[in-house]
């Protein structure tokens, strides 16, 4: 029994109250959904509010439960995998080509169609058996016919058929009907003309035989079609089966991706007390506790405790990484060993695991232009088989032997039936859905499908250095003193000045002050030139540092210390000059560690055929040094971002196919002007959204992933298209009767409907062989 209490006088007005879940307004009465928590009583607009609030009451009770909740969530929208322009809200058929919608991001639902379509399909099978035994049984055996007689026989043959016909078959004839109406037609418009034609034949020969002259007559009555009619829909529907089985396989990356976040997350109440809330109900600001063991549940920065987070999920790379207080941790990773507190910071939509789900299923729905060619084709494919459907019923009608009709219904019958071009339709999509499911799972997210058929006709690449090439994390290694001042002075000034700048050249000289035990200061005045330095003031000093370039700029002359600076550069180290009063003063240099799998990415790069050119604003010594040490084929050395746009231009100009990496703002410009621009995950946002490929690890390793999976991807689609349209060159002749003047052999309609069937899973079949793709 539910105690009723007196209502919240913020939630309830006369008889009516607040539902606490999503905000609708509810009738208070002893028949209305209701639940009783800490002495109140809840009113609910349906059993799922209900259930919600159940799973997590001090959530919606407190009061905490921001409008986020009260916003209805968007349901699951449906698309096509040959047309992804077609975007419905509900589950049903694509207007052009007849396909069924799928949902846009998978989910663990299953499929109506396929449910429907499983069912139709036994139940047509069980009607196709007695079907052939009645007219095929005396060839193993059961002369059935002879024992009933063959009146009998055929209405029987009848009354089995009809039911599949009209009902089981009745999603082929309303497709068919509407590829019509919507003047697109498709493999349903064949389907349905061909199984309608050996029906109506059928029907007609049964009930009226005597329209027939005597040469039609096979024995005691006319021949039928019933049993072509029957065994065609139940293979079509076998082959619909296995196809769309075929089709939730290439989503099951999308599901492993969703999989990774848990269900509830662990939230830490401000008076200490933990519970485990719906996933759904955290908000930015939670407190979270990640026990061992344990899916990181969100985006969230961890504010106590430490571990070792496997983040091999997201990046496909397999060792853990260490976290502590202050340090990111991304949902659906997971914890290793050490108890964390951790606040969300990005949650639902917003988590990096989201955005990926999103970018995976925004690739699965886009084109690649090599579908192009199938659609062209397409187009003219399907009114093209109705005209040979109609040429050869007249060919043999007129010069085939008797019953020549017969023999003209059951050409035009298999040739509609067989040059069903689904496996055409799904030859370019089927592969991108499943090539962009392998490429997440290891961590390489494919914007659209044009960026990965680009990918794989890239002859050259260009890299930046800074986090690309090297760790990203440079370290202060030399101070040189030019004048007077004192090397402790110079590098004072240098790292107040740095104090206010993001780069990561900057951090590394306040990091190494700290280090030395310099007190850093701040500075005035600051100024921030793009690829040249800093300039400001410190304790009422000007001070400048940055490279060559700048210090020309202040009119300064560094040709004295531009061997000190080359000596530094040789070592792979990024020299910068200091100025003091108009004065230059000193030099600070600083390394920035080649990460590990560099070289040996760069060598299989090569192996692959891409020119490799590095563009970097570093000086031209430090980047050769580097370039030498890796096998880089070209540097480009005291580049700006609009110089790095050039380079791209300059090359396309030349004739070559260009791939852009980089990570920062500075490369967004040359992202999105590349043939490919590819984004390591761990730079800048704006970079991420220019470029057609982002790579979670950011390391070159990536590059080589996605050109492997761009290559086995395109050659899978080359294969997919050559079979389907050699399938339907070589089949349409034989079901057309080609081989009958010379072997005597004409393709049954059973046989087509079979060949159909099989060419589509044949397809789908290769293209998921790219799940297993080593990357």
């Amino acid at each position: 029994m539910i105690q009723v209490t007196e209502p919240h006088p913020q939630e309830r007005s006369s008889d009516q109250a607040k539902d606490p879940v999503c905000g609708m307004s509810v009738t208070m009465s002893p028949e209305a959904r209701q639940a009783n928590y800490d002495g109140e009583t809840f009113y609910f607009c349906s059993d799922k509010c209900q259930t919600r609030f159940e799973a997590d009451p001090i959530y919606y009770a407190s009061g905490t439960a921001s409008d986020h909740s009260m916003t209805p969530k968007a349901g699951t929208q449906y698309t096509c995998p040959m047309h992804p322009e077609i975007v419905r809200d509900e589950p049903g058929a694509c207007p052009i080509c007849g396909m069924a919608l799928e949902p846009m991001v998978p989910s663990d639902e299953p499929s109506e169609e396929l449910t429907d379509f499983t069912r139709r399909m036994w139940i047509s099978a069980a009607a196709a058996v007695p079907l052939v035994i009645l007219t095929m049984g005396e060839l193993v055996g059961l002369p059935v016919r002879d024992w009933i007689g063959h009146q009998l026989a055929t209405y029987l043959e009848f009354l089995l058929a009809t039911p599949i016909v009209l009902w089981a078959a009745k999603p082929f004839f309303v497709r068919g009907c509407a590829s019509i109406v919507n003047r697109s037609p498709n493999m349903w418009t064949l389907i349905a003309i061909g199984v309608g034609a050996a029906y109506l034949y059928s029907l007609v020969a049964t009930f009226l035989p005597g329209v027939f002259p005597d040469e039609y007559r096979m024995g005691a009555g006319v021949g039928t079609y019933f049993e072509a009619a029957v065994v065609i829909i139940t293979l079509i529907f076998v082959g619909q089966v296995l196809e769309l089985r075929a089709r939730e396989r290439t989503g099951d990356a999308i599901r492993a991706l969703l999989d990774l976040a848990p269900k509830t997350a662990r939230r830490i109440l401000p008076d200490g007390t933990e519970y485990d809330a719906p996933l759904e109900n955290i908000v930015e600001g939670d407190r979270l506790r990640v026990r061992p063991g344990d899916a990181v549940p969100v985006d969230a920065k961890v504010v106590d405790g430490t571990s070792s987070i496997d983040e091999s999920m997201i990046t496909g790379e397999p060792l853990p990484v260490e976290k502590g207080p202050g340090d990111t941790v991304t949902g659906g990773t997971i914890n290793k060993i050490g108890s964390l507190v951790i606040e969300a910071a990005r949650v639902g939509a917003d988590t990096m695991l989201s955005q990926i789900v999103e970018m995976v299923s925004n690739a699965r729905r886009s084109r690649a232009p090599i579908q192009g060619l199938a659609d062209q084709v397409s187009s003219y494919f399907v009114p093209t088989v109705v005209v040979v459907a109609i040429l050869s019923f007249a060919a043999w009608l007129g010069f085939g032997p008797e019953p020549a009709l017969v023999f003209a219904i059951a050409s035009a019958v298999s040739v509609l039936i067989i040059a069903c071009p689904c496996a055409l339709g799904l030859a370019t999509p089927i592969s991108i859905t499943t090539a962009a499911g392998r490429g997440a799972q290891a961590g390489v997210l494919i914007k659209d499908a044009e960026a990965l058929e680009r990918m794989a006709k890239v002859d050259t690449l260009i890299v930046d250095k800074t986090g690309t090439l090297t760790e990203g994390k440079p370290t202060l290694t030399d101070v040189n003193a030019l004048d007077d001042e004192s090397e402790e002075t110079i590098l004072t000034l240098a790292a107040a000045l740095e104090k206010g700048s993001e780069h990561p050249l900057a951090e590394a000289i306040v990091e190494g002050a700290k280090e030395r035990g310099i007190k850093v200061g701040n500075a005035e005045n600051f100024e921030a030139v793009t690829g040249k330095g800093v300039s400001g003031t410190v304790s009422g000093r000007a001070v400048a540092l940055g490279n060559t370039a700048m210090m020309r700029d202040m009119s300064l002359d560094t040709s004295a210390a531009e061997e000190a600076a080359d000596v530094l550069r040789s070592e792979g180290k990024t020299a910068m000059f200091v100025a003091i009063e108009g004065k230059l003063s000193g030099i600070v240099a600083v390394a920035d560690p080649i990460k590990e799998t560099t070289a040996e990415a760069i060598k299989q790069l090569h192996e692959a055929g891409l020119r490799i050119i590095m563009a970097t604003g570093d000086n031209e010594r430090t980047a050769r040094a580097v370039a030498q040490r890796l096998g880089i084929d070209e540097v480009r050395a005291g580049v700006l971002p609009e110089d790095k746009k050039a380079l791209v231009d300059e090359l396309h100009a030349n004739g070559k196919k260009v791939a852009m990496a980089g990570d920062g703002v500075n490369d967004a410009p040359a992202l999105a002007a590349a043939d490919v621009g590819l984004a390591m995950g761990t730079g800048a946002d704006v970079a991420v959204e220019s470029a057609g490929i982002t790579l979670l690890r950011g390391d070159l390793n990536g590059i080589v992933k996605a050109r492997t999976l761009a290559v086995a991807t395109i050659r899978n689609i080359r294969q997919n298209l050559f079979w389907a349209f050699a399938y339907n060159t070589l089949g349409v002749p034989l079901a057309a009767g080609v081989l009958y003047p010379v072997f005597g052999l004409l393709m049954s309609p059973m046989f087509a409907a079979a060949a159909m069937s099989l060419s589509s899973v044949s397809v789908i079949a290769n293209a998921l062989r790219l799940r297993r793709l080593w990357l």
